[in-house]
């Protein structure tokens, strides 16, 4: 069973995971990164951005996790997020400091080191509507900057960015129940034909079995 709530500012919200036998879980890109907790071995792992689907095996007992939002991945953990793009890297290695010993202790260590950038945001919000160029123009940075700005920010060059931010979308508006056809027009593809292809891209299964319960 998996379960979400509020979290502080500045994070995306907090979430755990509970199974009672050994599970495989579907994991999809979403633009964002995690911090995850496993009480029974104390060990606790980042979840880099992804670029396609991951298949995790989930062992029995509870998974708590900490969703940071796209963007602020660098503010918490000190490194650029394109430096475990599609992996899982214990939190150790990148904050050879971080002591935590409890679930309220990883998400007060990531609720005092995340910063919100309006720039970055902008920048996300941006590219959920328009091409790159457009988006390089109206931000007043070139294509170069900008690219390096998403891949230190988000882990993404910002095509493949934009790619993610678009099926994210569509994923949360196809479970809320709308049409896969006025899914596609909302979220920005050329045709429902355009969603399906980019689903089975990024997610590896259509888009129905994707959202199935």
């Amino acid at each position: 069973m998996y379960a979400e709530r509020p979290a502080p500012a500045g994070l995306a919200c907090l979430w755990t995971r509970t199974v009672s036998s050994p599970t495989v879980q579907r994991v999809v890109p979403d633009g964002c990164t995690d911090l995850m907790w496993t009480p029974a071995a104390g060990a606790l792992f980042v979840a880099g951005p992804d670029t396609e689907a991951q298949l995790a095996s989930v062992a029995p007992g509870t998974l708590y996790g900490v969703r940071l939002p796209p963007g602020a991945f660098p503010s918490v953990f000190g490194v650029p997020a394109h430096a475990v793009r599609d992996q899982r890297v214990a939190l150790p290695e990148l904050v050879p400091s971080a002591r935590l010993t409890s679930f309220t202790e990883v998400v007060e260590f990531c609720a005092s080191r995340v910063v919100v950038d309006p720039a970055l945001a902008a920048t996300a919000s941006l590219l959920r509507r328009a091409d790159v160029a457009s988006a390089a123009w109206e931000i007043g940075l070139s294509a170069r900057q900008l690219r390096r700005r998403c891949l230190d920010a988000f882990g993404y060059p910002p095509k493949v960015l934009q790619r993610v931010l678009r099926f994210d979308t569509a994923v949360r508006l196809a479970r809320n129940g709308m049409p896969f056809a006025s899914v596609a027009a909302e979220a920005g593809y050329a045709d429902q034909a355009h969603l399906a292809r980019e689903v089975r891209a990024l997610a590896g299964v259509p888009l129905g079995q994707l959202i199935r319960p």
